[in-house]
C-alpha cells in the first residue's frame, strides 16, 4: 500500500479553510448591514480561518501527486468536514452568541451535516450576521463541501474523483458530465438558481428578506435552522409561505440529476427514474393517512393548529401533513407543529421516518430510498431463491440488473446503521436520557432530521443534553452525513498500515 500523501490531504484542508473564510465574509457584510454590533468579530474569525488555510497551503505547495488516492480522499473528506466545523465555531465563539465550545461546536456541525438540531434557546436575540453564517454552515454542507472544492481543484492541478466518490450521498452517483469538475459546478449552478428562486417567492410571500434569504438556504440545503424560535410555525398564519417551503423542500430531497433533466425538457427521464417515483407516491400517500388523522383525530390546540388558517382547518390539516412528513423524509427538520402531540400513532410513525431519507443525489440525509427499493426487492426475491435455488434472479433497478456487490454493500450498510443507531442510543441512555430522548436523539442525529422525541421534540432543543451527549451527537452527525463507511473506515487498524 503506497504511503499516504501529507501534504496534498493539507493542501487541499487549507483551501477548504480559504473557502469557509470567504463565506465568513459574506456573513460579515450582513452584519455590517445590519449593524447588528458583531461586524469586527466577524471579520476577524474570517480572517483568522484564512490565515490558518494560507498557512496549510503555502507550506504544501510543493505537493508533488497530482492524482489523490482512495486513502487521502477518505481523511479529505471526513478531516474537511472536522476543520471546517473547528473554523465555524469562531463567529458564535468571537461574538459571544454562542460562549461556549462545546455548545458552539455542536451548533456548527449540526449545521454543515445539515442536521439542523440547535442549542439554541433564543434564536431570535442572535446578531444578523451570526444567524446569516449559521444559515450558510448548512449551505455550504448541503451540496457538500468537497463537491465545492472539486468544481475549482483543476486551478490546483489536482483531480476530484477519489473526492467525489468519498463524499457523493447514495450507493452511486449521477454524472451529468464525463469530467467530475463539469459535474460539481453544474450541481452548484442548480443549487444556487434554486435557492436564488426561493429567497424571492418567500419575499413575495410576505418574509422579508433577511427571513427569506436564511430559510431559502436551509430549505435547499435540507438543514432546518431557522431564524425564529418557533421555527416555520411563526407563519402558520401565512400558507402561501409554507407551500412554497414544501415545494423547495421536495425539490431538495430529489436527486438533482433529476432536476437538470428538468430544465433540459427530459420530463420522460424524470418519471422514468424508479426512486423517485417511488418518492413521490409514497409522500402523497403518507399525506393522505397523515392529513385525515390528523383532521379527524389530532387535539389541535397542542399540535400548533389551534385556529382554522386562512383557507379552513381541512387545508390545513394536510398542509401541515405535508409539511412534516417533507421535512421528516428529507431530513430538512423544519417545524410547522408538534407532531409528537398529535396522536401516539403518528408519533411512531414520524420516527420511522426517521430511517427513511430522501434520494440519492439529493442533500438529504439518512438512509435513502434507493437503498431501501434495493433492500426490499432483494428480500422478496430470498423467497423465490428458496423455492427455485438454481435460478438466477438478480435485483433489478431502473429495469437494469444491480451488481451483486452493490446489493452486499447495501445489506451491510443497513447493518451497519442500525448497530450505529443502537449504540448510539446506549450511550445517550447512559448520559442520563430517557428511553425516548434516547432513542429519538440517536436516530436524528445519524440520520440528520433535526427534531426527535420525549425531550429533543420538535418544540425543545438540544441544549438540555449534558455536554458528553452533545460530542457524541455530533459524532454521529458526522457520520451519518458521510454515510458512515467514510469515516469509520478511519477508526480501522488496515487503513493505516503501510503494506
Amino acid at each position: 500500500m503506497p504511503k499516504l500523501n501529507y501534504k496534498i490531504i493539507f493542501h487541499i484542508l487549507g483551501l477548504l479553510l480559504l473557502c469557509n473564510g470567504a463565506f465568513m465574509f459574506i456573513a460579515t457584510v450582513f452584519s455590517f448591514a445590519y449593524n447588528d454590533g458583531v461586524g469586527i468579530e466577524m471579520s476577524l474569525s474570517a480572517l483568522m480561518t484564512m490565515f490558518i488555510g494560507l498557512i496549510f497551503m503555502f507550506q504544501t505547495k510543493d505537493h508533488e501527486k497530482k492524482d489523490l488516492g482512495k486513502r487521502e480522499g477518505y481523511i479529505v473528506v471526513t478531516f474537511g468536514w472536522i476543520f471546517m466545523s473547528l473554523s465555524g465555531t469562531l463567529p458564535y465563539v468571537f461574538t459571544g452568541a454562542i460562549p461556549s465550545f462545546t455548545n458552539a461546536f455542536f451548533e456548527t456541525i449540526s449545521g454543515y451535516t445539515t442536521t439542523g438540531a440547535s442549542i439554541l434557546d433564543d434564536i431570535e436575540a442572535v446578531p444578523e450576521g451570526v444567524l446569516i453564517w449559521r444559515s450558510l454552515t448548512h449551505w455550504i454542507g448541503g451540496m457538500g463541501i468537497i463537491v465545492l472544492a472539486i468544481a475549482i481543484l483543476p486551478l490546483l492541478g489536482v483531480g476530484g474523483m477519489q473526492l467525489f466518490a468519498a463524499e457523493a450521498p447514495g450507493p452511486s452517483a449521477d454524472k451529468l458530465h464525463p469530467r467530475i469538475t463539469d459535474t460539481a459546478k453544474r450541481l452548484w449552478l442548480i443549487y444556487v438558481g434554486y435557492t436564488a428562486i426561493e429567497t424571492v417567492l418567500l419575499k413575495i410571500a410576505g418574509m422579508n428578506f433577511f427571513d427569506a434569504f436564511n430559510h431559502a438556504m436551509s430549505t435547499l440545503s435540507t438543514g432546518g435552522f431557522s431564524t425564529k424560535n418557533a421555527s416555520v410555525a411563526h407563519w402558520n398564519d401565512n400558507p402561501w409561505i409554507q407551500w412554497i417551503i414544501i415545494v423547495f423542500m421536495f425539490l431538495a430531497g430529489a436527486n438533482f440529476v433529476l432536476s437538470y433533466f428538468l430544465f433540459k425538457g427530459k420530463l420522460r427521464k424524470i418519471w422514468e427514474d424508479e426512486e423517485f417515483r417511488y418518492y413521490t407516491r409514497y409522500i402523497l400517500g403518507f399525506t393522505v393517512m397523515v392529513g385525515l388523522i390528523v383532521y379527524y383525530q389530532a387535539d389541535v390546540t397542542r399540535s400548533s393548529i389551534d385556529h382554522p388558517m386562512v383557507w379552513g382547518e381541512f387545508e390545513s390539516a394536510f398542509r401541515h401533513a405535508i409539511f412534516q412528513i417533507l421535512a421528516v423524509v428529507t431530513t430538512t427538520g423544519f417545524v410547522s407543529a408538534d407532531y409528537t402531540m398529535w396522536t401516539p400513532f403518528l408519533t411512531v410513525f414520524f420516527f420511522g421516518l426517521m430511517f427513511s431519507g430522501g434520494s440519492a443525489g439529493s442533500t438529504s440525509g439518512g438512509i435513502k430510498i434507493v437503498r431501501h427499493i434495493i433492500t426490499i426487492k432483494n428480500g422478496f426475491l430470498e423467497f423465490r431463491r428458496a423455492l427455485h435455488p438454481n435460478a438466477v434472479l438478480p435485483v433489478r433497478y431502473n429495469t437494469k440488473a444491480v451488481n451483486k456487490e452493490i446489493v452486499y454493500t447495501i445489506l451491510g450498510f443497513f447493518i451497519l446503521y442500525f448497530l450505529s443507531f443502537i449504540i448510539g442510543a446506549l450511550v445517550l441512555g447512559m448520559c442520563g436520557l430517557d428511553f425516548q430522548s434516547a432513542i429519538g436523539g440517536a436516530a436524528t442525529s445519524l440520520g440528520n432530521v433535526g427534531p426527535a422525541l420525549g425531550q429533543l421534540s420538535p418544540v425543545n432543543n438540544f441544549n438540555s443534553l449534558p455536554d458528553l451527549a452533545k460530542w457524541w451527537c455530533s459524532f454521529l452527525m458526522l457520520i451519518g452525513r458521510l454515510e458512515l463507511f467514510t469515516v469509520l473506515i478511519l477508526l480501522t487498524p488496515f487503513f493505516w498500515r503501510k503494506r
